[in-house]
């Protein structure tokens, strides 16, 4: 990564940092790889409008579908709780949702 590349791609800095310390396979195996602005957003300090933040994320919960490292994504996502972007095709909302603590009357009579 050049010095010059966080003014120039903020998206892609912001991805560089939220990732740090993750699992080298994770980051050179991702689907995400190629397109992480559609991951993180056009610009992580500039207002998206709802709707093309929508559709962005619906592309981008697409390609987590299809990523060969989803489940270790997921994993990395539910430990790092990342406050923005989309990861393992979901949101920081759904991942706290999901990393949310279930009472026992929630799981009763689930096998």
């Amino acid at each position: 990564m050049s010095a010059d590349l966080p003014g120039k791609r903020p998206a892609l800095a912001l991805l560089a940092a939220v990732t740090a310390g993750t699992p080298r396979h994770l980051a050179d195996e991702a689907a995400c790889r190629f397109d992480p602005e559609l991951h993180t957003g056009p610009d992580a300090f500039a207002d998206e409008p709802a709707d093309e933040r929508a559709a962005r994320e619906q592309v981008a919960r697409e390609v987590c579908a299809g990523c060969p490292v989803w489940a270790s994504c997921l994993f990395s996502a539910l430990d790092m709780r990342p406050a923005s972007g989309i990861w393992a095709g979901l949101t920081p909302e759904e991942l706290r949702e999901m990393a949310a603590p279930v009472s026992p009357d929630a799981v009763r009579g689930v096998a």
